[in-house]
């Protein structure tokens, strides 16, 4: 049980750099996948398409540091 909660405390983000790396690799991988897209999708399909795919990552960046920010927050609280 101790060796899991062991592995399991390398998948949770900790610090802003991490959150940072996290959000870079989701943005690689999002403009990798949207220049897919403008060669399948040529027009302005494929330029929405990458449009979406940045979004998202602006998105899911956004609401991994607001919960880094919650989660300081609470343990701020729970502590004094």
């Amino acid at each position: 049980m101790v060796m899991l909660k062991k592995i399991g405390r390398l998948f949770v983000i900790k610090t802003r750099f991490e959150a940072c790396l996290i959000i870079y690799a989701l943005g690689v991988g999002a403009m990798a996948r949207g220049m897919i897209y403008l060669d399948q999708y040529p027009g302005i399909g494929g330029k929405l398409l990458l449009a979406a795919c940045s979004g998202s990552v602006f998105l899911a960046g956004a609401k991994i540091f607001d919960c880094l920010r919650y989660e300081k927050a609470a343990r701020a609280a729970a502590d004094g």
